[in-house]
């Protein structure tokens, strides 16, 4: 192999994509390499992997569905957090009349 045109293939790659981290999907790979799986990688990484046949540019529904599912995963971990930090306390009858009459007596 001819590192020069190599290394030419991915520059040129490289010009070719726009985004500054596209999404890739693994192609199936003789090595053991598993097919469909996703993942945003830096540009010139991408360019590499795609000049060697490891992968391919995402379809754009493709990368709309995987940024949507993630912004979604990000929703119900902040929701989980916001759980978290909620505290609940139980309070007799007795004790709410007792708040609620010291907050009408401050009132006053």
């Amino acid at each position: 192999m001819d590192l020069q045109v190599y290394y030419q293939k991915i520059r040129e790659m490289e010009t070719k994509i726009t985004e500054e981290f596209p999404l890739l999907v693994s192609l199936d790979m003789a090595d053991g390499g598993k097919s469909g799986t996703k993942t945003e990688v830096p540009r010139r990484l991408a360019a590499k992997l795609l000049v060697e046949g490891q992968a391919r540019l995402a379809s754009k529904d493709e990368a709309k569905a995987h940024r949507d599912a993630l912004a979604e995963a990000n929703r119900m971990a902040e929701r989980a957090v916001a759980a978290a930090r909620l505290q609940l306390t139980v309070l007799s009858t007795m004790e709410l009349d007792r708040l609620r009459s010291d907050v009408r007596s401050s009132k006053e």
